[in-house]
Order: C-alpha cells, then sequence, then structure tokens
C-alpha cells in the first residue's frame, strides 16, 4: 500500500514537474505571477481549486462518465493558458478581489479540461491498483508539484519587485507575455488545426 501511494504520488509530481508537461508549468505560473508571499493562503486555495477540477475530471474520466477527444483536449489545454495569459495582462497591476470570484471559477473549470485531457493516459497507468485510491495519490503529488512551482515563482516575484525593482503591473505584464509567446505556437500546432 505504501509502495501504491508513493509511485502515485511521484507519479503526481512529475506529471507537474516533468519538461515534457510544461503547459502545466506554464498554466500554474500564470494563477501564481499576479500573487505574492502575503496573499499565500488565497493562491494556496487557488491551486487547490485548479487541484480539485483536474481530480474530479480524471476521476469522470477514467470511469466513462466524461470522455474528451484527445484532439480537443490538446487544443483546449493551451487555450486555457492562452485565457490565463490574456486575463492577467488585461488585469495587471489592479486590484483582484473583486474578480477573485471569477477566477475561483475559471480555475476550477481550467483544472476540470486539463484533468480530462490526462484521462484516457492514466487508465493505463493505474493498472490493477484501485482507481480511486491511484487519482488520489496521484492528486496529492501534483498539489505538492504545483506548491513547488508556486515558491519558485514567488521567489522570482520578489527578486524581480523588491530587488530589481520591477513594478507588480510590469512584472505580470512581462511574465504574461512572454508565456502567451511560447504557448501561441501550440494552438496552431494542434492536430484539429492539420
Amino acid at each position: 500500500m505504501l509502495e501504491s501511494f508513493i509511485e502515485f504520488l511521484e507519479l503526481g509530481l512529475y506529471h507537474i514537474l516533468n519538461s515534457d508537461s510544461y503547459d502545466h508549468i506554464l498554466f500554474i505560473v500564470l494563477v501564481s505571477v499576479p500573487f505574492v508571499f502575503k496573499d499565500w493562503k488565497r493562491l494556496l486555495i487557488l491551486i487547490s481549486i485548479f487541484t480539485l477540477g483536474h481530480t474530479t475530471s480524471l476521476i469522470l474520466g477514467i470511469y466513462n462518465i466524461i470522455n474528451l477527444n484527445v484532439n480537443v483536449a490538446e487544443l483546449l489545454i493551451p487555450i486555457t493558458i492562452f485565457c490565463m495569459a490574456l486575463f492577467n495582462i488585461f488585469t495587471a497591476g489592479k486590484t483582484l478581489l473583486k474578480q477573485y470570484n471569477i477566477v475561483f471559477i475559471v480555475i476550477l473549470f481550467f483544472g476540470l479540461i486539463h484533468g480530462l485531457g490526462f484521462a484516457n493516459a492514466f487508465k493505463d497507468l493505474v493498472g490493477s491498483n484501485s482507481t480511486l485510491v491511484a487519482v488520489l495519490e496521484f492528486a496529492v503529488g501534483i498539489e505538492i508539484g504545483q506548491i513547488v512551482v508556486v515558491i519558485i515563482v514567488l521567489i522570482l516575484s520578489f527578486i524581480c519587485q523588491n530587488l530589481l525593482r520591477f513594478s507588480k503591473r510590469d512584472w505580470i505584464l512581462v511574465a504574461s507575455s512572454i508565456i502567451l509567446g511560447f504557448i501561441l505556437p501550440l494552438i496552431f500546432m494542434s492536430s484539429l488545426f492539420s
């Protein structure tokens, strides 16, 4: 049982901290960029909501309650990142307290999309293990991996805003624009455009 827990926890960590799945990292960076260390509680809630959405849709996909064509998922995932980057660009430097509930719902929805994109691959990985338990163990790994990304972003944010004297607005604009540049080719390289 402990071996299974460690196996799926590591798989969740690898799912986030793997250079092949940089789309997930980019999304978490975009969620984190507008925040600073003092906002850690609100940021942790948003990251956990993303994990909840990801886990829920993974379960729904594994049990064939909802099926999403892999090609559609491969298009929708970069579109969610594109939308988050645009949101950051248009709200850079503004207080997000009024939009926090909207961001909350959007991140949950984006988590659902990201989870559906991985459901088919996860079915193959589970094998003879208890599926629901494996998904929950995987979710713990995802959450830990996302927290690692968040801490790195918060450290970079601190360095850029306090040591390099970027304004918060400029930091958000630059980081989000760079990610927007990375993600646009993924949208157009989708097999749905081929």
